[in-house]
């Protein structure tokens, strides 16, 4: 690491090292991080000013996603924003601005990556960049951060894991979810048989937006990369990846199979990407994950429920709704009780035959209890990026990391696959294979 002091680092705000200072103490010592082994370097205390402390990290795309990414960064003790890289100007020029005109600017990630003063670097580009990008930076030396999800294909899904394995730096996947709270919160009390044995998962994410945004016929690919094929995966590699790695998470193994449909049912506007998907995954034990999303109606949200014969979880809003104890003896249908009563008077009015005679199974718990009440420390994408600051400078790597990200890319993947070939879709196995 450089041992200059770095004019471009930008103090962190009071409050965030106040906060990692007490994740560090709460984490010092703690049973659960031998279950969540990616939380370890949380345990370190923020480091001071020195300058041999500092992490320095360049950035490869820093548009919406790694423009976010870059200002917690920013705020990170130990953290120096150095390099940015982008091909879009607007988007290098704001990220130029954000480091106060001091960081180095690339539009070639090869030439960042030759920086010998990069220590690490986050990757935040179109999906089909992110395997070359990773194969290039653990071949250059660099930790890396790479946003979700892992690959276009399973193919490099396979290569980018086994570059990771084999590399001596750090590799984290940007599935903030392994970092929020309210997840890890919900994990414990599932483990703990809170839900009993886990019986079934249902996830979700519905918004109404078409992802176009405008450009000229000259830019279209590049800004709306997420409409064509050769460079996305969609509504799966976008949105479904992080949902499916909080399955695998929570069930502790990749799915075996799935089936799925997709299909593009109102935005007819050119795109080579589904704006509906639907897909069911088999994992062990006969536990199904029921997936879909949508981007033509927002009413729904997302959410992860998960379910069991004790109660369910939503871990999104962070609840938990408990199943009614033994099932009481079934009430009289509607109808009989009005039979009877004219029966009993002497009143006998016609009888509607088609009047209901059950009563609809509604929630038996619609308000439910929250999984971890006031929480505000954020999604988790400010820990993970801290986390992986403290992994780069402690040397500290996290062989489980790698087999999340290989894993919820991988089942992103194959129900796409499913989806595009009309057939039921197996486990391709380990990356190792």
């Amino acid at each position: 690491m450089d041992n200059d002091q770095d004019p471009a680092e930008q103090a962190p705000a009071p409050d965030r090292r106040g906060f990692l200072k007490a994740v560090a103490a709460t984490l010092a010592g703690s049973a659960m991080l031998a279950d969540l082994p990616w939380l370890a370097p949380l345990a370190a205390q923020p480091v001071g000013s020195a300058a041999s402390d500092k992490v320095r990290i360049g950035m490869i795309g820093v548009g919406s996603r790694g423009g976010l990414l870059m200002d917690h960064l920013l705020q990170t003790p130990g953290v120096v924003v150095a390099a940015v890289c982008d091909v879009y100007p607007p988007h290098l020029a704001r990220s130029l601005a954000a480091t106060g005109g001091k960081a180095k600017t690339f539009t070639d990630y090869r030439a960042l990556l030759d920086a010998h003063d990069i220590d690490a670097v986050v990757i935040a580009t179109p999906l089909y960049l992110h395997a070359p990008m990773c194969l290039a930076a653990f071949a250059a030396g660099k930790s890396v951060f790479c946003e979700k999800s892992l690959a276009l294909t399973i193919a490099d899904c396979k290569a980018v894991a086994r570059a990771a394995s084999a590399s001596p730096h750090v590799f984290q996947i940007g599935h903030q979810r392994f970092f929020d709270l309210r997840f890890l919160t919900a994990l414990e009390h599932m483990r703990a048989g809170a839900l009993g044995p886990i019986t079934q998962i249902r996830a979700y994410w519905h918004r109404n937006v078409s992802w176009r945004r405008p450009a000229p016929p000259e830019l279209d690919r590049l800004i709306n990369w997420r409409l064509y094929r050769d460079r996305s995966a969609g509504l799966m590699g976008e949105l479904a990846s992080h949902h499916l790695h909080v399955t695998n998470w929570i069930l502790q193994a990749p799915p075996l199979a799935c089936v799925g449909y997709g299909s593009t049912n109102y935005w007819k506007d050119g795109r080579e990407v589904h704006d509906n998907v639907n897909v069911i995954y088999r994992y062990p034990a006969g536990v199904s994950v029921v997936y879909d999303s949508l981007s033509s109606n927002q009413f729904h949200g997302m959410e992860v429920q998960v379910m069991g014969p004790k109660g369910t979880m939503e871990l999104e809003s962070g609840r938990m709704y408990w199943e009614p104890g033994a099932s009481p003896s079934p009430s009289p249908a509607p109808g009989v009780i009005e039979l009877k009563r004219q029966l009993e008077t002497g009143q006998h009015a016609p009888v509607r035959l088609a009047a209901p005679t059950w009563r609809p199974e509604l929630k038996s718990d619609a308000k439910g209890v929250p999984i971890l009440a006031d929480w505000d420390g954020g999604d988790g994408t400010a820990l993970s990026l801290a986390a992986f600051a403290n992994a780069v400078r402690l040397g500290q790597k996290t062989p489980s990391m790698i087999d999340h990200a290989y894993r919820s890319g991988v089942a992103a993947l194959i129900g796409l696959q499913a989806m595009e070939e009309g057939r039921e879709v197996a486990w391709p196995g380990d990356y190792h294979a």
